[in-house]
C-alpha cells in the first residue's frame, strides 16, 4: 500500500525531492521486516492475555511417560500464537509489497488458506475437553485434503504464470547448470507433495520452545536472498541469475518482502516464544509458516536446495517417516528414543534450550552451505 502510493506520487517523492530508494526492493524488505516486528511485538501481549482468558492452553500428551513428565510445565501455555505471526506478516506485506505482482498475491493466499486449516486443527484440540470429544483435532486425511486443495490451486495459477518464462519450465539440481524439462502435470504433482510436505515438516519441528520459529526465521533470511537473486540485475546486462548459473525467474524478487516479513515477525515472535515460552504458535503458525517455506523454493526453482537450508525439518520429517516405518515392519522396535528427533535428544539427557540452541546452529550450518553451492555451480 505504501509503494502504491508513494507511485502514484512519484512526480512529488522522485522527480522534485529525489526520493528513489522505495523503488529498492530490498529497501522495501528492510522496512517490511521492521514493521513485522514491531507489529509481532505489539500486539503479542494482547493476543496471549486474550488466549489466556479463553483458556486456549497447550496440554501436551506424547505416548512416551518419560517425555509427558519433562514436557508437563508446558501444560496451559497459550498456543494458536500463530495469529501473531500472521498478522504481523501480511501487515508487513501489504504495506511495502507490490500487491499487483502475482507471486505475492499467491503467497498471502497460502498464508490464508494454511493459517485457516491450522487454525481450526488447533481449536477442535484446544477446546475438546470443554466439548467433551476426542482431543485429535482434524483427522489426519481431512487436514491432508485442505492440505492439497491449496496447494493444486497454488499449482494450476503458478503453471499459468511460468507459462512463458523457460527456466520456471525446468526442475533444477544443485552442481548442475542445465534445468531438467518438466512436463505440466509433473509439475503439479510436484508442487501439491512439495508445499505439503514442507508444511508438516515445520508443524513436526514445532514441539520446544523457539524451535520452529527460531528454524524458520533462519530459511526465510535465506529465501529473501534467493528471491533477489531469481529476479533482480546486478548491471544493465547482467542478472544474478545468469552470473551465478541459476534459474531467471523474472517478478520474483518481489517476494523479498514477503519473506523478510517473515523473518521480522518470527524475531518479534521469539521474543515472547524462547524459553521459557509464554505462547506457542500451534498448526496456526507452524503450517502455513512451511507451506510458504515450500512456495518460495517452487517459485525460484530451487526446490531441492531447500532440503539443505531446511535441513533440521528435514531430519525431523524424516526420522517421523523412518520411526513409523520401523516400529511397523520391525514389531515393536524404536529407531529413536521418540520422534521427532528432538525428542530423542530431550530424553537423552540435552535440556530444552541445549536442544532448540543446538538445531538452531545446525539450521545456520545448513543455510551456510546451501549458499555455498550456488557458487559451486
Amino acid at each position: 500500500m505504501i509503494y502504491h502510493l508513494l507511485w502514484s506520487l512519484r512526480d512529488i517523492f522522485t522527480h522534485r525531492i529525489g526520493f528513489y530508494a522505495y523503488q529498492d526492493v530490498l529497501f522495501r524488505s528492510v522496512l517490511a521486516a521492521l514493521t513485522s516486528l514491531i507489529i509481532a511485538v505489539l500486539m503479542a501481549p494482547a493476543v496471549i492475555r486474550k488466549l489466556m482468558r479463553m483458556k486456549i492452553g497447550d496440554r501436551p500428551e506424547f505416548h512416551h511417560a518419560a517425555l509427558n513428565e519433562l514436557m508437563r510445565d508446558r501444560t496451559n501455555t497459550p498456543t494458536m500464537g500463530g495469529i501473531i505471526i500472521l498478522t504481523a506478516i501480511i501487515a508487513g506485506t501489504l504495506l511495502w509489497a507490490r500487491l499487483d505482482n502475482p507471486f505475492v498475491e499467491k503467497a498471502i493466499f497460502i498464508l490464508v488458506w494454511y493459517g485457516l486449516i491450522g487454525f481450526a486443527d488447533d481449536w477442535l484440540k484446544l477446546t475438546s475437553k470443554i466439548r467433551q470429544r476426542s482431543r485429535d483435532g482434524l483427522k489426519s486425511w481431512e487436514k491432508l485434503v485442505f492440505q492439497f486443495g491449496g496447494a493444486v490451486l497454488v499449482a494450476m495459477f503458478l503453471r499459468s504464470d511460468f507459462a512463458n518464462i523457460e527456466d520456471a519450465n525446468r526442475f533444477w539440481l544443485p552442481f548442475y547448470k542445465h534445468g531438467i524439462p518438466l512436463a505440466a502435470g509433473v509439475f503439479v504433482v510436484l508442487t501439491v507433495l512439495y508445499i505439503s510436505a514442507t508444511s508438516n515438516a515445520v508443524n513436526l519441528t514445532d514441539g520446544m520452545d523457539g524451535l520452529a520459529s527460531g528454524c524458520v526465521g533462519i530459511v526465510s533470511l535465506v529465501l529473501v536472498i534467493l528471491c533477489y537473486i531469481a529476479s533482480e540485475s546486478m548491471s544493465s546486462n547482467l542478472t544474478w541469475a545468469s552470473y551465478l548459473l541459476l534459474p531467471h525467474i523474472p517478478q520474483s524478487g518481489e517476494l523479498c518482502i514477503f519473506f523478510a516479513s517473515i523473518t521480522g515477525a518470527i524475531l518479534g515472535f521469539l521474543w515472547y516464544n524462547c524459553h521459557p515460552a509464554q505462547v506457542f504458535m500451534g498448526d496456526t503458525g507452524s503450517l502455513p509458516l512451511g507451506a510458504a517455506m515450500g512456495y518460495g523454493a517452487i517459485v525460484t526453482r530451487n526446490e531441492i536446495l531447500l532440503f539443505v537450508i531446511g535441513g533440521v525439518f528435514m531430519m525431523e520429517l524424516f526420522s517421523v517417516v523412518l520411526q513409523v516405518a520401523y516400529f511397523k515392519y520391525s514389531g515393536g522396535k524404536r529407531i529413536f528414543r521418540c520422534a521427532p528427533i528432538h525428542h530423542h535428544f530431550h530424553l537423552a539427557g540435552w535440556s530444552e534450550p541445549q536442544v532448540v540452541v543446538r538445531f538452531w546452529l545446525l539450521s545456520i550450518a545448513f543455510a551456510v552451505l546451501a549458499l555455498a553451492t550456488l557458487k559451486l555451480r
